[in-house]
């Protein structure tokens, strides 16, 4: 029994004792050092205590942490918002900032919505979202949310659930084809009719699918269908790039993957935040931001702590750094060595598949090897991250693979090594325990 007093979540294996953090790499309390190749959450895109961001974020400390938008000029958070919206090739977007993921998709349906409703489509107040997918942990969003484990309890899910199912092997039923292909958005469309499109007001997707299925990447061409079915209904699009914003899958959003694919409003907070201060934020497309402006509704209320000259900077900031690495130029796809380093291991006894893009990238494992996969990865100087139960039975493990960003080339030989040793250390183990 734990004689801790905090309640905070816990993973398969206990937590190291570090003594700091620098980079890429964890510096524990005996003097070792692990490579974090899950980027914390998949969140410290930038590596871990980067000086141009501390030096940033010290600097604003000094001269203001808080202050309101409503209250005092907001200088840095305009420079923000527009250098988002360049940042992303989203030129006349709105944007507005706040502190978390979960708060940010909250606010990007609440726009939806309204914007619904400004065009005078009052009864549009559905949100459709993928039978596999996580959206944030409110209320709200775990009752639209698709991960199997964190589903609330049926009296706890304000009456919501996923409404369709994602284009991805084993989770599309009833799919005609071997493989999913881009018309499989005709089952988003399908969904609309069946509640009625008058009804619905947007469609929330995650154009990668996160650490819920693991990286499951959707078909050529389909995300650029799902947006056409929807617009061709009257129904909104929003893009949940929380995780895969921001260069994580090797562009600028995990969207222009596919042509012709931009969503109405998209949501972005990892890669913004990239570890450092909670900050995230929402992009309104330029017809979206005419029609709020036109509503007599009021904007939501974005929180106390939503849009601080703290965060701003320390965006700005973490801006830099990713302009600097060329991580968000739409024109190359990067990460190639990292993917290359994750398809190595194929063919392992121990490995199911392997899936991804960039720098975002998951190991289907057999079952049972799991524990034994992250314990000996550890033992190789690495940290990942464990996903479960994303299949329909509720059965299916694996680790995701997301170095920071700015690994270097003998960082990512470090993790090419350490991954393909640990899996192949994991079914050594696995195999003596069914010989016992």
């Amino acid at each position: 029994m734990s004689d801790s007093v905090l309640l905070s979540a816990r993973q398969p294996l206990p937590p190291i004792d570090y003594s700091h953090a620098a980079g890429a790499w964890i510096h524990t309390a005996d003097g070792d050092r692990l490579l974090d190749a899950a980027s914390g959450l998949i969140c410290v895109n930038i590596g871990h205590a980067h000086p141009h961001v501390v030096e940033r974020i010290a600097r604003q400390a000094r001269t203001a942490t808080f202050a309101s938008p409503g209250a005092l000029l907001p200088y840095v958070q305009e420079e923000l918002a527009v250098r988002l919206t360049e940042a992303v090739n989203r030129p006349g977007d709105g944007v507005s900032l706040s502190c978390s993921g979960t708060s940010a998709v909250e606010l990007a349906i609440s726009y939806a919505r309204l914007i619904q409703r400004s065009r005078g489509q009052d009864g549009r107040h559905h949100i459709l979202t993928a039978r596999l997918g996580y959206h944030g942990n409110s209320a709200l969003t775990l009752g639209l949310s698709g991960h199997r484990r964190r589903r609330p309890h049926p009296d706890d899910a304000l009456g919501l659930a996923p409404a369709f199912d994602p284009p991805y092997p084993g989770h599309h039923h009833n799919c005609p084809y071997d493989r999913c292909q881009a018309s499989c958005a005709d089952s988003v469309a399908e969904a609309i009719d069946r509640l009625g499109a008058e009804s619905v007001a947007a469609v929330l997707i995650e154009p990668v699918n996160g650490t819920t299925g693991g990286a499951y990447v959707p078909p050529p061409g389909y995300l650029a269908a799902l947006r056409r079915a929807c617009h061709d209904l009257g129904v909104l699009v929003i893009h949940d790039e929380v995780l895969t914003g921001l260069g994580r899958t090797g562009l600028p959003l995990g969207a222009d993957h596919c042509a012709d694919a931009a969503a109405d409003i998209v949501v972005l907070s990892k890669g913004l935040s990239a570890g450092y201060v909670p900050l995230s934020a929402v992009l309104v497309n330029p017809a979206g931001v005419d029609q709020l402006h036109s509503s007599p509704r009021p904007l939501p209320l974005m929180g106390t702590m939503s849009a601080t000259p703290l965060q701003a900077v320390a965006g700005l900031a973490v801006l830099d750094v990713l302009g600097e690495l060329g991580a968000l130029d739409p024109t190359r796809v990067r990460g190639e060595d990292v993917t290359a380093a994750v398809r190595a291991v194929e063919g392992l006894p121990v490995v199911r598949e392997t899936r991804g893009v960039g720098y975002f990238h998951a190991v289907e494992l057999e079952p049972g090897t799991q524990a034994a996969a992250l314990a000996a990865a550890r033992e190789e100087r690495l940290l990942l991250y464990p996903f479960n139960g994303f299949h329909a039975d509720g059965t299916g493990e694996g680790l995701i693979v997301a170095p920071p960003l700015n690994s270097s080339p003998s960082e990512v030989d470090f993790l090419a090594h350490g991954l393909r040793r640990s899996l192949e250390r994991a079914f050594t183990r696995s195999e003596d325990r069914s010989h016992r």
